[in-house]
């Protein structure tokens, strides 16, 4: 059994995973700005930050790098509840766009995640040759 963390590691974690979230929310904000449609914005951010999150995951052990750059970065860069609202938006003016919204989103963020994940092990293996 494993003793839990002491409260200077869980002050130091906090701190990390809240300066990445505060890049990685600029950074959505940012992306935002350079796609003028809000769900496509909001798909591209969740789409990518899948894939990014598969590569740290696959190449980082879990430490406080990742804390910064998963849990942070990529937390404040993609975004559950912008899909959520956005998906219900989208339903109101049109049923259609937004089952496929939700479709691409779902499927585009596994699909995403899973080459993140297929690429990040293919970069530790290569390396290590």
């Amino acid at each position: 059994m494993t003793s839990p963390p002491t409260a200077r590691t869980v002050l130091r974690r906090a701190a990390l995973a809240a300066a990445g979230g505060a890049v990685g929310t600029a950074a959505r904000l940012g992306l935002g700005m350079l796609i003028a449609d809000a769900p496509a914005s909001v798909l591209v951010a969740n789409i990518v930050g899948a894939m990014l999150l598969g590569i740290l995951t696959a190449r980082l052990p879990a430490s406080d790098l990742r804390i910064l750059l998963g849990t942070g970065v990529l937390g404040g860069f993609t975004t559950y509840s912008a899909f959520a609202v956005d998906s219900i938006g989208l339903w109101s003016a049109s049923p259609a766009l937004a089952a496929g919204y939700v479709a691409a989103s779902l499927i585009g963020g596994l699909l995403a995640a899973w080459i993140g994940l297929r690429v990040g092990g293919s970069l530790g293996r290569r390396s290590a040759s």
